[in-house]
């Protein structure tokens, strides 16, 4: 399970994502791959990996509406929260790479500050994310045990989320089945 996290993971570092310039800059040449030139305020596409070295030097920046913070984390969890039973809300397909990011930026900003704001606002950042995980988890053991889910739903699953539920699904399936296999020999 986590080779495939972490194969996705890598499919997420290398997916093209947009980027808006902040200045005027040169073509740049890296070994076997060209980027730019960027005109400021043009709108870009790279590879995620080039873009978070390209925003790093502060020559670029994500869109803000690409970008997961606490208020989209709130809103998933509020979204996730109001479903009926046994439906699940739909995330965006980068959902649990970008969050784990900002997990990752956001412990980094607090160890380097060391302002207690920075920290406060990592744990309730984490503890909203587990809120979401774990929902979304409990709806997923539901999916998987009920009989043949609809694409419909299972298309709400993110990567990572279809990972587990064909795991579960396969257990659970295993499991019935030798259940009902030994109960009608007997």
């Amino acid at each position: 399970m986590a080779t495939k996290i972490s194969t996705l993971d890598f499919c997420y570092e290398n997916s093209m994502v947009k980027i808006v310039a902040n200045r005027n800059c040169p073509e740049i040449k890296l070994a076997g791959l060209t980027v730019g030139p960027f005109d400021e305020g043009n709108e870009y596409e790279v590879y995620f990996w080039v873009a978070k070295e390209l925003a790093k030097a502060g020559m670029v920046h994500f869109r803000e509406e690409d970008i997961l913070d606490a208020t989209k984390l709130y809103k998933a969890q509020w979204k996730e929260g109001v479903q009926i039973p046994g439906q699940i809300s739909e995330l965006p397909e980068d959902f649990y790479p970008k969050l784990r990011r900002f997990l990752l930026e956001l412990k980094e900003q607090a160890t380097q500050t060391q302002q207690s704001e920075k920290f406060q606002e990592c744990d309730r950042v984490k503890q909203l994310a587990r809120d979401i995980v774990n929902s979304r988890l409990k709806k997923i053991i539901a999916l998987s045990s009920a009989p043949g889910q609809t694409d419909q739903v299972l298309k709400r699953l993110t990567d990572e989320e279809k990972l587990i539920y064909q795991q579960l699904l396969k257990i659970i399936s295993e499991w019935k089945a030798k259940i009902l296999q030994n109960g009608a020999e007997k």
